[in-house]
């Protein structure tokens, strides 16, 4: 199987490509790879018309946002044990307060209710659902329309949320820890953001090992995709997430990170979630993941500069600072 990564580029041209219909350019050369290969460069207008348009056409919207500008997923963790904001959120109210602070920024609200961090175990679908919905109903009711996500693998967790106001779906197992959240997705016509994880939370990083993690990675992703859609959900409605930090190691967070553009070649919207991870607080030599601010904000602008479409983050003002002022600099569509 050969894989099209597309070089990305800051130098805007009349007629360029854009990566994956983002705000950000890539050159009229892509690399065609294929495992164990660095790949080979072509000119673009020498791949054939499918490929051309996986890597550069306009996504579709998601909950009414277009994609052509990259888009913040504020993080709001509503758990006791989260890995860097656990437990700072101890009722309704509190939530719905950091929900309105967050809304003025953030492009989609992203709740959950179970650490799936490294090391956690599973929360009951009870105590889930009384975490997350009472949650996105009191948003809801206090004004907030801001796309709300829920952060679950858990079908009757997804459908308890969606009924409370949410709008789309978070799998950090792409459909494989509860294969009922498919059907859930598809009847809410909903978008679904399918994830890449190895193993569980509790296991998930005791010895990871990848084949190579890059197109293992992207193969993963593909096979979702189709169980996906076999499911009934549109092909409109999915978002890919190469799941840093779910069963990798360092290096294989930074492989993933530096080839994110590889996988335009999906055809579907990028999800990027690497805010306060380990391997940023490892490289950085910071401990505290709450201090992981610059490290966290680097990390997000190499992924909109890669085409990312939507950044999760828990840092989102300072996110969407840094981020306007780097697609200004380059002579991207400004963001706001």
């Amino acid at each position: 199987m050969m894989y099209i990564q597309p070089i990305p580029q800051t130098t805007a041209y009349e007629d360029a490509l854009r990566l994956g219909g983002s705000s950000w350019l890539f050159a009229e050369t892509a690399l065609v790879r294929d495992r164990g290969e660095s790949g080979e460069e072509v000119l673009v207008e020498d791949l054939t018309a499918d490929q051309q348009t996986r890597i550069s056409r306009q996504r579709a919207t998601i909950c009414g946002l277009t994609l052509d500008v990259p888009r913040i997923m504020g993080i709001l963790n509503v758990t006791p044990d989260s890995f860097s904001d656990g437990g700072t959120i101890a009722s309704v109210a509190e939530a719905v307060d950091r929900a309105k602070i967050m809304a003025q920024d953030a492009d989609i609200i992203d709740i959950g209710g179970e650490s799936t961090r490294p090391g956690a175990t599973e929360v009951s679908i009870k105590d889930e659902i009384n975490r997350t919905a009472p949650v996105i109903r009191a948003i809801r009711d206090a004004g907030i329309t801001t796309p709300i996500s829920i952060d679950t693998r858990k079908a009757l967790v997804a459908r308890a949320a969606l009924e409370a106001g949410a709008n789309m779906v978070n799998d950090v197992s792409a459909m494989r820890f509860d294969p009922e959240i498919a059907g859930v997705a598809a009847d809410a016509d909903c978008p679904i953001c399918l994830m890449h994880s190895q193993g569980l939370p509790d296991t998930m990083q005791d010895n990871p090992d990848y084949a190579d993690v890059v197109f293992d990675v992207f193969d993963h992703l593909a096979a979702q995709i189709a169980v996906a859609e076999a499911a009934g959900i549109r092909r409109e409605n999915l978002i890919t997430d190469p799941g840093i930090g779910f069963g990798k190691t360092l290096q294989h967070n930074l492989s993933l990170v530096r080839d994110l553009a590889i996988y335009h070649d999906l055809g579907l919207p990028i999800l990027l979630g690497a805010s306060r991870k380990r391997f940023i607080g490892t490289i950085s030599g910071e401990d505290d993941a709450a201090q992981r601010l610059g490290g966290s904000i680097a990390v997000a602008l190499h992924g909109a500069a890669q085409g990312a479409q939507i950044l999760r983050v828990h840092d989102v003002k300072q996110t969407k600072q840094a981020l306007s002022l780097q697609l200004a600099l380059n002579g991207a569509v400004h963001y706001g």
